[in-house]
């Protein structure tokens, strides 16, 4: 069993060798017998458990469907023992479509269309059913609603030359139904959850789905990687605002948004959450990077503003960048202090704003509950999260200190050279490539190492045998 371990360590170790050009492989590769018990417990780890999709069948009646005419889906975990009666809804995220064309473009995607999602998603993180991974939620009712209308399911019209469907605010009350005839009516407990482009629809829903449950139920909302700013980027323009621009005004959003913020702002503004939050009359936790690695590359320093790529090396890889471009990443935390200021005075409130460079922390297992997941406060996400949501500590407002004193971050570091990624249309679609700033953390595909890697590992095999 031992030769099997050392066979697949040393393939990828030698894959990851010719992938990064490393001179130091035969040195890494001596490292094998020390690496080898830490690989058994990720190998030998319990299964992650797979939620197959349900289409919802009463949807199409209520032109509650996706971009393309189908059938919104969701994943649904059943919750059991002390949490048989509490509800927790994810929302998904994954970007927005901002125009015609990208609109058109997502019609054949996932995020567009139930007939491209996945027919089963992993449940990990705060969706996952084991205490070790999930101490708070494991055995609750946990939910992942697939996102497919391109505007963080708040559009309520329709492209009729084009037949695109702009339903999100119908699924969302298609998909509430469901799931408070399924049992979510007598819910205990609730939490609304999202990350992203979700973690926007949290906001965006969160009063909505207080009022969708009985007085008795406790209800709170969470926004993870949802704070969007209205930044500036680096050219000095505005490349989030008129995208969230072209969003309002493609799926005409105006008459959805809340009334108490376009009374005295313009629609664009009532799609960011910082004006925004400070309304909200149900609980809320804000969970954010300080250096959100999406806002990075697509808000603050996306290809339209930097056309000569003097931004590329830095926003792929922090410890890539000079101390003037640092000093624009420190000015973006500032920012976010400011817009969370006046939400993070209610004592309902909480919020974990740490300064790392990465994005979502709730549905990766090793941002959420591991062993060497990011802290603030000596406490993980989950155990920060579940201290506010069940009132084990008041006044949670776990602020980090500004970059670079978190030696806790599992900071994203992206693919420089990969192209064809129309992060308009899919922002979490960088994510694909990225990996954590920890090696041992992830093993380059065995099935993208080369004939030349598994050549050497016979040799390198046979060098260490001697």
């Amino acid at each position: 069993m031992r030769s099997v371990f050392l066979i697949v360590l040393s393939v990828c170790s030698v894959a990851s060798v010719v992938r990064s050009g490393s001179s130091d492989g035969f040195t890494k590769l001596r490292d094998t017998e020390t690496a080898i018990s830490l690989l058994e417990k990720k190998l030998m780890a319990p299964e992650v458990a797979m939620v197959p999709l349900t289409l919802i069948q009463g949807a199409g009646s209520k032109g509650a469907v996706c971009l393309d005419g189908t059938l919104p889906g969701y994943h649904l975990d059943r919750g059991f023992g002390s949490g048989a009666k509490n509800w927790l809804i994810q929302l998904e995220g994954g970007g927005w479509c901002n125009n015609h064309r990208t609109c058109v473009y997502r019609k054949t995607s996932r995020r567009g269309s139930s007939n491209f999602m996945e027919k089963t998603l992993p449940f990990t993180g705060i969706l996952s059913n084991k205490p070790q991974e999930n101490p708070d939620f494991f055995n609750w009712n946990r939910v992942k609603l697939r996102y497919c209308d391109g505007a963080s399911f708040a559009g309520d019209s329709q492209d009729e030359s084009s037949q695109i469907f702009y339903r999100g605010q119908r699924i969302w009350q298609a998909a509430m139904e469901e799931f408070l005839s399924l049992g979510m009516q007598r819910a205990n407990q609730a939490l609304l959850s999202g990350c992203s482009a979700g973690g926007l629809a949290s906001i965006l829903h969160c009063d909505e789905f207080r009022e969708l449950l009985p007085s008795s139920t406790k209800v709170k909302c969470l926004s993870d990687a949802g704070m969007f700013l209205d930044a500036v980027d680096v050219s000095g323009g505005h490349s989030l605002r008129n995208m969230f621009q072209g969003i309002v005004t493609v799926q005409n959003l105006q008459k959805g948004l809340s009334s108490t913020c376009t009374n005295h702002l313009d629609p664009t503004s009532c799609f960011f959450p910082q004006n925004l939050v400070s309304d909200i009359k149900t609980p809320m936790f804000l969970l954010n990077t300080a250096y959100d690695s999406w806002q990075i590359q697509e808000s603050l320093a996306p290809p339209t503003a930097d056309p000569g790529g003097i931004w590329k090396a830095c926003k792929s890889d922090h410890s890539q960048c000079n101390s003037s471009q640092i000093q624009f990443f420190q000015d973006f935390r500032n920012q976010m202090m400011f817009a969370v200021n006046s939400f993070s005075k209610s004592d309902q409130n909480g919020l974990f704003i740490n300064s790392c460079f990465a994005h979502c922390q709730t549905e990766r297992q090793d941002t959420w509950f591991a062993q060497d997941s990011p802290q603030l406060n000596g406490k993980r996400v989950a155990e920060t999260v579940g201290d506010w949501y069940f009132d084990r500590a008041k006044n949670i407002k776990a602020i980090d200190c500004a970059y670079p004193c978190d030696k806790t971050c599992h900071n994203l570091i992206f693919d420089v050279n990969q192209t064809g990624v129309d992060r308009s249309v899919d922002p979490k679609a960088a994510e694909i490539s990225a990996s954590s700033s920890s090696s041992s953390r992830f093993c380059f595909p065995l099935f993208r190492a080369s004939l030349v890697s598994l050549v050497l590992t016979t040799i390198i095999l046979g060098f260490l045998a001697q």
